[in-house]
């Protein structure tokens, strides 16, 4: 095969499957490896394996090729991980089950030879922020004091990806991703994302009636549209940069304005009604120079990506009446 290939761990998830169909674009025959197949597409990929990776025997077969030779690329975005929800009451298996996949698979892709790996981390690797305080650069991660599980098991597996490049000659990529959403993303249960649940909250509610949000609404995020994430992936994988980078929307809102956002998209008044649930850090606000410095900028504003992601949620309500809240 004269064509480059590609792996990509955690293919059945969101923004992996949308990784998937990129790489494909630009001519790559591509793997995909998770436990799951994606969920509401058809999977883009040339190959797909349905392994769990936290089992070493699974990685290595997930990268290797019948010819022996290794992949161009590995892009590792399998994590066990969720919504707010589901990282709080899930801390466990969050660190068990991701520091099990990364440990395998970083090892393993950099004994094989793989000369290009990328890595997606989180902005959850860096400390809880109050309102107004001025944009963290990438390094301003240390001290290290993440809010969460997630967070330091993301900021380990970092260093561990970083550690395993140097000792073998690696080249590693490494993206701090904030909130992404889009179609075809987890839209109800416990590992929803904020856009999607709300947007389907909204989509419930009645003319005038309420949508329930955890604390008071004051938790201010950047939520991204998928299109940017991939663009700034593809962006940061074909780069020289070997430090993690920051790739977010530059708008900040908090959980009210962002339901707000989403009823006005939808046309409809809805009250907002507190109630006791984990809300996670009260604030982010994190450098994009690093990712700017490639000449990527975030197309979508939170209306714009808003605006595909509410008529995808209608749909899927249209397709299961048995979801009710």
């Amino acid at each position: 095969m004269s064509e480059k290939r590609a792996l990509v761990c955690g293919a059945g998830g969101f923004i992996g499957a949308h990784l998937v169909n990129r790489l494909k674009r630009a001519g790559y025959w591509v793997r995909g490896a998770d436990k799951k197949r994606p969920e509401f597409s058809e999977t883009g990929a040339d190959e797909f394996l349905l392994l769990d990776l936290c089992k070493e025997e699974n990685c290595r077969t997930a990268l290797t090729l019948a010819d022996g030779k290794p992949f161009d690329l590995v892009c590792q975005l399998a994590a066990d991980m969720g919504g707010m929800g589901y990282i709080h009451d899930a801390e466990c298996d969050i660190m068990h089950n991701s520091i099990l996949i990364n440990v395998f698979m970083t090892s393993l892709a950099a004994q094989m030879g793989v000369p290009r790996y990328f890595f997606s981390s989180s902005v959850c690797v860096y400390r809880d922020m109050k309102h107004g305080e001025p944009e963290i650069p990438e390094e301003g991660v240390y001290p290290a004091f993440p809010d969460n599980e997630y967070g330091w098991e993301k900021l380990y597996s970092e260093r561990m990806a970083m550690a395993f490049g140097r000792k073998h000659g690696m080249e590693v990529r490494i993206a701090r991703f904030q909130n992404t959403y889009g179609a075809d993303t987890l839209w109800h249960g416990q590992r929803a994302k904020a856009p999607a649940a709300l947007s389907r909250k909204v989509a419930l509610a009645k003319e005038g009636g309420t949508v329930e949000i955890w604390g008071d609404g004051s938790a201010v995020r950047s939520y991204t549209y998928i299109d940017d994430i991939i663009d700034g992936i593809w962006m940061l994988i074909n780069s020289d940069i070997r430090v993690p980078v920051n790739i977010g929307s530059p708008q900040y809102i908090n959980v009210r304005e962002l339901v707000e956002a989403i009823a006005s998209v939808a046309g409809k008044k809805v009250a907002i009604k507190s109630i006791p649930g984990p809300v996670g850090v009260e604030s982010r606000a994190f450098s994009l120079d690093k990712i700017r410095s490639l000449g990527w900028e975030a197309k979508y504003d939170i209306h714009q990506g808003l605006a595909k992601l509410y008529p995808w949620i209608l749909s899927q309500l249209s397709q299961h009446p048995d979801v009710t809240q």
